[in-house]
């Protein structure tokens, strides 16, 4: 196992840059998730890891080595794809144990480690059989196996949970979460899906147009997001925003309604402000604000209601089974202790 370090890393094609300096420190053993909206460069920065890119600028170190020149084959790493890129006219076996036939490994050595990881992943009645013969999540589980086997250094896994239904990418996760926490190898994982990155990672990197917006634990990011991009993106549904300014020691929105704020920062009476407030932050209160349902969406745990306020949409989250039909007022609460605020200017969080 190794740490892998990420040190003012740059990628441009040609004049075109798409990664802007980024710095990253991924500890020995650590689960460290990749998480953004499609093309802002996480699959980009995980390909200069396993030295399918090339650097622009900076380094790459996989332990204390800069690996920057040198060949993917000799960085130490397994690399877990979307595709799966398992070969079908071999076995599961024949699979697993490919890489390791290309170094000459000895037999005895290479039907150990197959097995060993055989067993890890459930795989010993399937060895066996053919791609072909498996199902979506079991050839994922192979292309797992295979990474297992050669006992890297680092396993680099790039949004391994796609092309899966949603029940089977729930069960591959928590798959996932078991074999780091059995293995303890440091991981880059790298995923589009906040879900994901919540349940799954030790550490957090949230990017958006090929820079670093913020790094950190998941509950430290959903409950203190550094601005209003990782506020809306970390976090389903999403964080409701509502522009306005600070009005006293309160918030005043710009359609003329008030909203309560655990405390204003000093000296910030009239700063243009956006407020934000999480969907499971807004209680049913009789003694409330009025608010005019719109949708009602009952999924059973709970039920998600988008309600106007003020002419301004809320999606909330009720633990309660609530009768309201599309129309009707209900009355509701935020809790003053859950609210965010973030400079209207800049988007970055402000502390009260």
């Amino acid at each position: 196992m190794a740490s892998v370090t990420i040190r003012d890393v740059r990628k441009s094609y040609g004049a075109t840059p798409v990664i802007h300096g980024v710095n990253i420190e991924i500890q020995d053993g650590e689960f460290v998730i990749l998480v953004g909206p499609s093309g802002c460069g996480k699959s980009t920065l995980l390909r200069m890891i396993a030295g399918l890119e090339n650097i622009s600028g900076g380094d790459v170190l996989i332990g204390d080595r800069v690996v920057n020149n040198v060949p993917p084959k000799e960085r130490d790493i397994a690399m877990v794809f979307q595709n799966y890129a398992l070969y079908p006219h071999m076995t599961v076996a024949d699979n697993m144990a490919f890489s390791m036939k290309l170094r000459n490994a000895p037999k005895d050595e290479i039907k150990t480690r197959v097995d060993n990881a055989a067993r890890i992943l459930s795989l010993v009645p399937l060895l066996d059989r053919y791609p072909r013969q498996l199902s979506g999540g079991q050839r994922q589980r192979v292309a797992m196996g295979r990474a297992i086997v050669r006992d890297p250094q680092v396993f680099l896994f790039d949004e391994p949970l796609s092309n899966l239904d949603a029940k089977l990418r729930v069960q591959m996760r928590t798959e996932i979460k078991e074999l780091h926490q059995r293995l303890k190898t440091t991981t880059v994982y790298v995923t589009h899906d906040q879900i994901e990155a919540m349940t799954m990672a030790d550490k957090i990197v949230v990017m958006h147009d090929g820079i670093v917006e913020q790094i950190g634990a998941p509950l430290d990011l959903y409950d203190r997001p550094a601005n209003l991009f990782v506020a809306g993106f970390i976090g389903s549904p999403s964080m409701n925003f509502v522009k306005g300014h600070i009005d006293g020691s309160g918030f005043k929105a710009d359609g003329g309604f008030t909203l309560p704020i655990a405390g204003a920062p000093s000296a910030s009476s009239g700063m243009p402000v956006v407020y934000g407030l999480r969907p499971e932050a807004i209680r049913l209160d009789g003694a409330g604000i009025e608010a005019r349902v719109h949708v009602v969406e009952p999924m059973g745990s709970e039920t998600q209601v988008v309600a106007h306020i003020g002419g301004q949409s809320f999606t909330c989250v009720f633990r309660e089974r609530i009768q309201a039909k599309p129309g009707e007022i209900i009355r509701v609460a935020p809790d003053a202790a859950l609210t965010h605020l973030f400079d209207q200017g800049s988007g970055k969080r402000m502390a009260a």
